[in-house]
């Protein structure tokens, strides 16, 4: 049995899209960050920081999407989605696992100022400009690791899961259109047949009140 604990956009979409690809059966289990639900005592069991993912799998859990993708690629080699140790791509391939969280911790920070402070107003407009400048730097750097198509030369990866992830809550902050590289990329993911799959099990994000974030002073 394969349960995700998920919540709708989460980081626990990482592992949603891998099992998909991976072409395994596996349950969901649905919370929301606004309801108290990841605050409860049966989920602190499975996940003691309150955070998604926590993947139970065959009697184990798991925690930590990053990580969760690394041990589900070594127990389910075939399809080829993680370069073995010493292999060529294997450095390429675990940067690319650690810049995700780069990306991810900027728009975790930006959620936090933007989307989860009781009181607006208390959001530094300073603040909020640095992260996002800081987004768009990494967003930059993104670009220059890929590879032609993906990151690795070798084809679609669990790097690319990883990675592209970013792109997801990214685009309520900035305008991903001043990327094209990365956005030629991101809709080539996006037409794979697992990610639509798990998109479709990936439920209504509860998170984001609006498409767009504008930087402070320039809301219309």
């Amino acid at each position: 049995m394969i349960r995700l604990h998920h919540v709708p956009l989460g980081r626990s979409f990482r592992v949603m899209w891998l099992m998909e690809e991976l072409g395994l059966e596996y349950e969901v289990a649905y919370y929301s960050i606004r309801d108290g639900s990841m605050r409860s005592p049966d989920f602190l069991a499975l996940s003691p920081a309150g955070r998604v993912p926590a993947l139970d799998y065959h009697g184990e859990t798991m925690v930590e999407s990053g990580a969760i993708l690394q041990i589900l690629c070594e127990r389910h080699p075939e399809p080829r989605l993680q370069p073995a140790p010493g292999e060529d791509g294997r450095a390429r391939y675990l940067e690319t696992l650690a810049y995700s969280e780069t990306i991810g911790c900027l728009v975790e920070n930006l959620n936090l100022n933007r989307v989860f402070l009781r009181n607006p107003e208390d959001a530094s407009p300073v603040v909020i400009k640095l992260l996002t400048a800081r987004l768009r730097g990494a967003l930059r750097g993104a670009e220059a690791l890929l590879s032609g198509d993906y990151v690795l030369p070798s084809g679609f990866s669990a790097a690319d899961i990883m990675l592209s992830y970013g792109f997801e809550l990214a685009r309520y902050y900035v305008r991903m259109e001043e990327f094209p590289t990365l956005m030629d990329y991101w809709e080539r993911l996006k037409a794979r047949p697992a990610y639509i799959a798990a998109k479709a099990r990936d439920g209504e994000q509860d998170l984001y009140d609006r498409d767009f974030y504008p930087l402070p002073g320039e809301e219309t």
